[in-house]
């Protein structure tokens, strides 16, 4: 993805291209070049994952503050699951007698067997 990023800077009007330039004019070969402008794009991403990290790091050491047990936001030890009582609706009633069939029976021709006596 790095040399795909070098080689579309190279093609378009960016700083990428006049590094590259630059480094061409220094006397580096094309591939040197390429690889140059590589390296000042990794460099470049390296330094953003730094940073994000560090955003998302303070971002948890804010929202840990926030949190219940659990990590949760709004957790508590009560379960609120343990004192509801189920209601019924109508759709949990059963229903009265078996449900109708709907499907057809199609006929299946039956395999007779040949006994052969000999």
């Amino acid at each position: 993805m790095i040399h795909i990023a070098a080689i579309c800077q190279i093609r378009l009007d960016t700083d990428g291209r006049a590094y590259y330039r630059r480094k061409r004019a220094e006397g580096k070969r094309p591939l040197e070049a390429i690889r140059c402008l590589k390296r000042r794009i990794s460099d470049a991403i390296y330094r953003q994952l730094v940073t994000d990290a560090a955003a998302a790091s303070a971002a948890a050491a804010v929202k840990a503050k926030d949190t219940g047990p659990g990590g949760h936001c709004g957790a508590s030890h009560v379960s609120s699951a343990a004192g509801s009582n189920p209601l019924t609706s109508a759709s949990d009633q059963p229903l009265p007698g078996p449900a109708p069939t709907t499907l057809r029976r199609t006929a299946t021709p039956r395999k007779t067997h040949l006994h052969a006596t000999g």
